[in-house]
């Protein structure tokens, strides 16, 4: 059995039980949480986040620029007047270089049957490694607040520690 199917049939127990239908299209705190996809995150049981609450836009590291079209449809379209910024401790995004990734997928590729076109295609992606954690979060905060297609709104950055799941302000 795929992991897809177990998917399934976990959703048939969760339609179920389901009773959140009636939840309105915007978010009703009006925020906009970016985090990392990292599966040892869960935004809403960290944040104290209910279906409805907040948009919650996951990517690789939780990076602001990977999520800005996400973010100006959350506040252009529905109203979001907030930002949070989550990246975390032990993150994958801090043991890597964009050279590195593109090497892996370089080198995968000498068996395709373009390799030129391959790594030409790997070296069109900014991956968004850092290595500064906390400094990520203050370069995605500034990211933001420079961006004139963002609205000026309160936007915060924190640090998730995936051993105590304790989240720690970034200034």
């Amino acid at each position: 059995m795929t992991v897809a199917s177990e998917f399934e049939n976990s959703n048939q127990a969760y339609v179920k039980a389901f009773t959140k239908g009636d939840l309105a299209l915007p978010p009703a705190r009006k925020v906009a949480v970016i985090v990392c996809m990292d599966a040892r995150i869960d935004p809403a049981a960290s944040l104290g986040l209910q279906e409805g609450d907040a948009h919650v836009i996951r990517n690789a590291g939780g990076r602001a620029s990977d999520a800005l079209r996400s973010v100006i449809i959350s506040q252009k379209l529905l109203g979001t007047r907030e930002i949070v910024i989550v990246h975390h401790t032990d993150c994958g995004m801090l043991t890597f270089t964009d050279k590195d990734i593109r090497d892996i997928i370089k080198k995968e590729g000498e068996d395709s049957s373009n390799p030129a076109n391959y790594a030409a295609a790997a070296d069109t992606i900014a991956f968004l490694p850092f290595s500064n954690l906390k400094q990520s979060v203050i370069d995605d905060i500034e990211f933001l607040k420079s961006s004139p297609l963002v609205l000026d709104v309160p936007i915060s950055g924190y640090i998730y520690d995936v051993k105590t799941g304790r989240i720690e302000k970034v200034n």
